[in-house]
């Protein structure tokens, strides 16, 4: 009982503080999940809290809501326009990422290539979850969000996948590259098609249910269900939600009325805002600055070999994308996609799982893995808005941003015009109400029609 109540505090405590970093930097021009990580480190410096922070806790407590939140609110129909460019950069991006990274540190650090290859591979995985809330502010363009988002989707299964294949690798000391091969579509398209699967199935009941707590409730079993079953059968659990993320939010979301959908919205974005509030506080929490000190050089050499690599993957691969593809992708927003390649809670959840037996280096890959976590987060995170301004990327006037505005409330007025109908034809609603609100209704409507005009 005692445990519990410690641990319900705690809790308390973090989401208080979540909280209020939250609402201190709301003016500021930095994401707040970076605020986070600095409030983090400052509470382990001025009064050192012990978190256990275990890899089961991330993969299995934070990324499933956090991957199925990105991937429900994914237009499908515009990753597919783009699936071949994310593909690219999602498979054979990680591979090279993992084998470039390692290559480099073999070569520059005290470390052998099966030990460095683990590392490139725990450090694959990008997260650029600071970047995109950087894009939606700045009002950046949608093809542009939904290559990153897509690629980080996607790229968090391939390297989760990679990294056991390179563990076993240093563990067994063996390399059998077909079964490798065999045992990565294995993992990766089993994970995949139990996601679609479960994802088709819960969009098939929420058809059939008009009732948003239900659906609320069917989503959050999606989302955990969908990653347990993956993981029961040793498949990709990640790629398991992100297919039944997508399916849920294209397929799903027919079947819903507008209320719902507007209930689901908010509240899978409070999940996610939970979710990756407390995973980069604690992310803050666990990081050891005095250990980062000590393997400074080793630190640098990982930041300079991941900077290296994510260079050569994005122009490299990129070039091969835009011969893929009727529409290419412009060399400004390759630079973007080059300065976004921010790592997080993938990366630091496979550095925690590191198995003991691998002694001394296990804490060397996890130091190095902190470090570049912390520069990617704390460099290039608040870095990309004015690196974003220098390209001219975002050109929409404020003109256009309040027309865009105004057409979205129109369109949302017009939603409740026909459901308040609706309501009404039903008995749901009172000829009173009925009137009171659609006048409500039809005067604001005619307000922003004259602004859209």
């Amino acid at each position: 009982m005692q445990q519990f109540l410690s641990t319900e505090t705690l809790i308390i405590a973090l989401l208080l503080v979540v909280s209020l970093v939250a609402t201190f930097v709301r003016r500021l021009r930095i994401p707040y999940i970076v605020s986070l990580v600095v409030a983090g480190l400052m509470l382990t410096v001025w009064s050192p809290i012990k978190v256990e922070l275990t890899p089961e806790l991330i993969l299995t407590l934070f990324v499933p809501p956090l991957v199925f939140e990105a991937a429900f609110h994914l237009n499908f129909s515009e990753m597919r326009h783009n699936l071949s460019s994310i593909l690219i950069f999602a498979v054979p991006g990680v591979i090279l990422t993992t084998l470039i990274v390692g290559g480099i540190l073999a070569f520059a650090i005290q470390i052998s290539l099966p030990l460095a290859l683990l590392f490139g591979a725990l450090i694959a995985a990008t997260d650029p979850l600071a970047v995109v809330m950087t894009f939606r502010k700045l009002g950046a363009p949608p093809r542009l969000t939904v290559l990153l988002e897509g690629e980080s989707l996607l790229n968090d299964g391939t390297a989760i996948v990679m990294f056991n294949l390179m563990l076993m690798v240093v563990l067994t000391g063996k390399f059998d590259l077909i079964g490798s091969f065999l045992d990565f579509l294995r993992v990766a398209v089993g994970g995949t098609l139990i996601g679609l699967t479960l994802g088709w199935i819960v969009s098939a009941l929420i058809e059939r249910v008009d009732d948003y707590l239900i659906e609320m409730t069917l989503t959050t079993v999606l989302a955990f269900g969908s990653y347990l079953l993956a993981e029961q059968f040793h498949l990709s659990g990640v790629l398991a939600v992100v297919a039944a993320g997508l399916v849920n939010g294209n397929l799903g979301s027919r079947g819903m009325s507008p209320t719902t959908r507007i209930v689901l919205s908010n509240f899978w974005e409070y999940i996610a805002f939970l979710a990756n509030s407390l995973v980069f506080l604690l992310i803050g929490l666990q990081i050891d600055l005095p250990s980062l000190g000590v393997e400074w050089q080793n630190i640098l050499w990982a930041i300079l070999a991941v900077l290296i690599a994510r260079l050569i993957v994005v122009y490299s691969l990129g070039r091969l994308a835009n011969r893929l593809t009727t529409e290419p992708i412009p060399l400004k927003w390759l630079h973007v996609l080059n300065w976004s390649g921010l790592r997080g809670a993938i990366s630091l959840a496979l550095a925690l799982s590191l198995p003991a037996s691998l002694a001394g280096d296990r804490e060397t890959l996890r130091v190095m893995a902190f470090g570049v976590v912390l520069f990617t987060l704390l460099v290039q995170s608040t870095t990309m808005r004015s690196f974003i301004h220098r390209l001219k990327i975002v050109t929409r006037s404020e003109s256009q941003i309040m027309y865009e505005m105004s057409h979205a409330r129109l369109t949302s007025l017009r939603m409740a015009d026909n459901r308040l109908d609706r309501l009404y034809a039903e008995g749901s609603l009172s000829p009173h109400s009925w009137e009171r609100l659609k006048q409500f209704v039809t005067q604001q409507a005619e307000i922003l029609m004259r602004c859209v005009d």
